[in-house]
């Protein structure tokens, strides 16, 4: 079976089997890392990973979980003005009223475009 070395922040250098390995790429902009629970200390250790060490732990038998950026960050964003206490308190007064969804919807309709 094979045997890696990894370094665990609190105890150093562990020795881990294939197992006990998981490496994680984004498939977004392919940036990759692999964390493991460290046999000593239990603490779960995670580092970043170049594509030459991806490639040397999946080979090795490493589990690879590929992930994605969530869609929201691709979505526009617009600017407006600041969030203010008394915006948010005037929210919250909203809210206890009975018919708070229709206002609601009537004062966004009714803002100036930005």
């Amino acid at each position: 079976m094979t045997t890696i070395r990894a370094n665990c922040p609190e105890c150093g250098d562990v020795q881990l089997k294939v197992t006990d390995l998981t490496v994680r790429v984004c498939s977004n902009d392919e940036q990759g890392s692999y964390m493991f629970d460290c046999p000593t200390c239990s603490t779960v250790v995670t580092k970043e990973a170049s594509r030459r060490i991806v490639d040397l732990l999946t080979s090795s038998g490493v589990e690879l979980q590929v992930w994605s950026l969530p869609a929201e960050l691709s979505e526009p964003h617009f600017r407006g003005p600041q969030l203010s206490s008394d915006d948010l308190l005037s929210f919250h007064e909203l809210l206890e009223t009975s018919h708070w969804f229709g206002d609601l919807i009537e004062m966004v309709r009714s803002a100036p475009s930005q």
